[in-house]
């Protein structure tokens, strides 16, 4: 079979390569993969930015597929259902332990840039009828991250919800506030962006270049209110902002790190505001299965930005790293 082997830090290592397909074991299923969407965790692990590739693996911690063979063991799935398998694949339900980061699909055990893979058969969800396999690759990781944000930060109708970018995971937080009657402000570089997310059902957009004070924007938006969700995707540079657009008892639900990995902050808002600040590490596939649910529930379609060919992967991971995009970038492994 087809397959990407990632041997070393840098997008050029990212090698197309004749393999055997794996076999399933106990509780295993064979997927024939068809589409894979790429996250920052995939752009971090190819250029080293999440450590050393210790062997080479086939990278790709999301992707959509159909279950063409099953082994001893799995209950509960037939030959053809079209399933995602979700990242943290031992880690299915409940509180996050050290355990669940063993297993990471993608980086620790190959992935989804294959036409082959095989998963724990209780890593996979069912994808609803309406997706195809090119939305459906979305699902695993900003579908999940963006849902348990909503959930996490309690939202509901009158809430307000500020996105920092116009990534997956915010246009699925877009997406699913919306649906629960909440109001969005987005902040952009681009001012095209801006009107593209509007479109979408975004309330407020806000462009950072003309606006660096953008917390005091979103505080004069919301009357003095605030967020009650921030979705908070940059990190050591906007943390001290995102903690002033901040409403009293609301969530800082942190995703990323691409404007810095430390944070300098101040204190005393954190205790005035009570302010609840939650990291992120994906989601169960508990969680996964919540978010595709509320996807079905609502009709939500994913916003994918560009299609890539599976031999134009490169060209796909360097159009991550521009950060031009807005929604999702997907590889796609059919012909």
């Amino acid at each position: 079979m087809k397959a990407i082997h990632l041997s070393a830090a840098g997008i050029d290592s990212l090698k197309i390569c004749d393999i055997s397909p794996p076999q399933p074991g106990y509780g295993e299923v064979l997927i024939r993969q068809h589409a894979v969407s790429l996250n920052y965790l995939d752009l971090a692990l190819a250029t080293g930015k999440f450590g050393a590739v210790s062997q080479p693996v086939i990278p790709g911690a999301d992707s959509a597929g159909e279950i063409v063979e099953s082994g001893e063991g799995v209950e509960g799935w037939q030959i053809g259902e079209r399933v995602v398998p979700g990242m943290m694949s031992h880690w299915h339900a409940g509180a996050i332990r050290s355990q669940h980061h063993q297993i990471l699909r993608g980086v620790t055990t190959n992935g989804g840039l294959a036409e082959y893979a095989v998963v724990p058969a209780e890593s996979l969800v069912r994808i609803p009828d309406f997706l195809n396999w090119q939305q459906a690759a979305t699902l695993p990781i900003a579908a999940t991250t963006a849902w348990n944000a909503i959930v996490r930060g309690k939202i509901q109708p009158g809430s307000t919800v500020l996105l920092l970018g116009t990534g997956g995971v915010s246009l699925f937080a877009l997406q699913y506030a919306k649906a629960a009657g909440a109001r969005v402000i987005i902040i952009s570089s681009s001012d095209e962006k801006l009107d593209r997310v509007k479109a979408l059902g975004a309330d407020d957009g806000i462009n950072y270049h003309e606006v660096p004070e953008w917390d005091q924007r979103v505080l004069k938006l919301t009357e003095g209110h605030g967020a009650d969700l921030v979705l908070e995707s940059v990190g050591g540079s906007t943390f001290a902002k995102s903690i002033n657009a901040a409403a009293h008892n609301g969530t800082i639900f942190v995703i990323g790190f691409v404007g810095g990995a430390e944070v300098s902050m101040p204190v005393l808002p954190v205790m005035q505001k009570k302010l609840n600040i939650v990291g992120n590490n994906t989601g169960s596939t508990s969680d996964l299965r919540a978010a595709v649910r509320a996807i079905e529930t609502s009709t939500i379609y994913p916003v994918i930005d560009r299609i890539f060919t599976f031999a134009d992967t490169r060209k796909a991971y360097r159009y991550l790293e521009a950060a031009g995009h807005i929604g999702k970038v997907v590889i796609s492994l059919d012909a």
